[in-house]
């Protein structure tokens, strides 16, 4: 969305205009929700993280200032913080044997460039993660699936940017270590 279009609905939501917040959401909730799907690997979970966000925007929009950064890095502040609450509270479960059976058919796969179904990343997340801190993971998604810079992710998350580099780097290797048990190797 164009900078000046953004900044006339962000200014109108914090005049309680429900209909520019609308737009704001449609324009936005796609993002929330690949970042969320990411983190929480459950369609349904990151569904209702991005509306819980959402409702967060609306109750906080007078706080954001385009002088403290992008909107955008400040929504996915918001998904991330909802999504690290639920995550703690989240069992930890490893993946289930169909999570790789599904990872090893699209790796194996002779057109990898495909688009996935929600289910399909969701099993390829799982494996994937299945022995990441939530702290790696929320990193690794940031940097590795959202392909951000270490400067928005120390907004986003708070983490210093040694943090961040340390818990890449730990969890580059815990994938990599994933990869080679499932036999991905190349």
């Amino acid at each position: 969305m164009e900078q000046r279009r953004l900044n006339s609905i962000i200014l109108k939501c914090k005049d309680g205009d429900t209909e520019a917040f609308r737009l704001l959401v449609s324009e936005y909730q796609n993002m929330g929700f690949s970042l969320a799907l990411k983190l929480l690997c459950s369609e349904s979970d990151a569904e209702d993280a991005v509306q819980e966000a959402f409702v967060s925007v609306w109750q906080n929009i007078n706080r954001y200032s385009e002088s403290k950064g992008k909107f955008t890095t400040w929504l996915y502040k918001i998904v991330y913080r909802v999504c690290l609450d639920r995550l703690k509270h989240k069992k930890i479960t490893s993946p289930l044997p169909i999570d790789q059976t599904v990872f090893l058919t699209y790796v194996s796969a002779p057109d990898p460039e495909q688009q996935l179904m929600n289910n399909q990343w969701v099993a390829i997340v799982k494996v994937l993660v299945s022995e990441l801190s939530s702290k790696q993971q929320i990193v690794f998604t940031l940097s590795v699936l959202e392909n951000m810079e270490t400067k928005e992710i120390e907004k986003i998350t708070g983490l210093s940017a040694d943090n961040i580099k340390s818990d890449l780097y730990v969890a580059r290797q815990k994938i990599k270590k994933q990869l080679t048990r499932l036999g991905y190797d190349k």
